[in-house]
């Protein structure tokens, strides 16, 4: 399995999202810190679940950021993260 397959299933599991978009942008960070060759190492993810209504951004961060600890501790190197609750503009 993919790290971005991970990424997107602990997701799933920790929120149950009405929607889910988790793209690769390992890409754009070859040679930086952090960056492996076989990639998978920067993602961006956008997340629209229930369980984000009435939190703080930083809340909602640090919620994705539980649900995905041991995937940052070894294989993520950054997250770009857009957590909004269901109903709230883009």
């Amino acid at each position: 399995m993919t790290v971005a397959e991970t990424l997107e299933r602990a997701l799933q599991a920790a929120f149950t999202p009405e929607r889910l978009e988790v793209e690769d942008e390992s890409h754009k960070h070859v040679g930086h810190a952090g960056a492996r060759p076989e990639g998978e190492t920067h993602f961006r993810v956008t997340i629209v679940a229930a369980a984000f209504a009435g939190k703080s951004r930083v809340e909602r961060s640090r919620m994705v950021h539980e649900a995905l600890a041991a995937l940052l501790a070894s294989r993520i190197h950054a997250l770009s993260i857009t957590a909004k609750a269901p109903g709230e503009s883009a």
